[in-house]
């Protein structure tokens, strides 16, 4: 295949194009040249400082990683947001284009999903890696379902189907302290919210979604950390857990039908006992 004309002239103009789409829909897009392209409808911010690593495309079913680092201190996309996961699971596409005509020229490099962000520097200007995971590394996540005593289903999701409408309540949380937040009244039945999930509806964290490890009277328990926010006042959202047991589907959520697992099959303890 011929290289395009823009990439086979000997002083090339080339600019690299980032198109970023966070899971709640919000879609970012910046550029390594040195003012704003506007290309596939997106206008692309400038960011000289962004450079991508040594791009590896591989065949079959290797995994393509790639890294892209740079400063990341626009509003738009602030480094205490790459730490809290806000970004976590975007979308990707990388594109490189003649930035004299960008919209003719554009070239797609590699996509993905963000995968590990890694601070460089401290500050609110510090500097960041960002992993571009391939499609294609998806495979290698999982396996073949194991059998196994606990249900492999997520609470609500399609295999487990248990309605959540009414599985889920609003509170007011008056401090957040990175793995803990302190409501402003006890839930009723905290118990049924451990394993759950925790979201941020405003302030600085809105749309932040935390797993929940118990809650304990008005005290909420998280199992991965958010930057402390101190007092204040702040729209939570709590949605119930499961611990994924056979005895919870049947008594709790009367599921049992629906139960993705097998909860009768011995365990490895099984071959211990074997003979006595």
């Amino acid at each position: 295949m011929n290289a395009p004309a823009f990439l086979a002239g000997e002083v090339t103009t080339l600019a690299f194009l980032w198109r970023l789409t966070r899971l709640d829909g919000v879609v970012l897009g910046f550029t390594s040249h040195d003012r704003p392209i506007r290309a596939g409808g997106i206008t692309h911010v400038a960011r000289p400082g962004m450079t991508p690593s040594a791009i590896t495309l591989e065949d079959g079913f290797r995994t393509e990683t790639m890294v892209v680092s740079g400063a990341l201190s626009a509003d738009s996309m602030r480094g205490a947001d790459l730490e809290s996961g806000r970004w976590h699971g975007a979308s990707v596409d990388l594109h490189v284009c003649d930035w004299r005509q960008p919209e003719a020229t554009m070239l797609r490099l590699a996509s993905g999903r963000i995968g590990d962000v890694v601070r460089r520097e401290q500050g609110s200007g510090g500097r960041f890696s960002v992993e571009l995971l391939s499609e294609m590394s998806a495979l290698l996540r999982g396996g073949p379902p194991r059998c196994s005593a606990m249900c492999r289903a997520s609470l609500g999701d399609g295999r487990c189907q248990v309605d959540m409408d009414s599985r889920t309540s609003t509170a007011i949380a008056m401090r957040i302290e990175e793995d803990w937040v302190r409501l402003q009244h006890a839930p009723a039945e905290p118990d049924h919210y451990a394993h759950g999930i925790l979201r941020v509806l405003d302030g600085p964290h809105a749309g932040i979604d935390r797993p929940v490890l118990r809650v304990e009277g008005p005290d909420v328990q998280l199992a991965e950390r958010l930057p402390a926010l101190g007092e204040g006042r702040w729209r939570i959202r709590l949605r119930e857990g499961c611990d994924r047991r056979f005895e919870t589907c049947v008594t709790r959520f009367d599921n049992a039908l629906q139960f993705s697992g097998e909860p009768h099959v011995p365990g490895t303890d099984a071959l211990v006992r074997y003979g006595e």
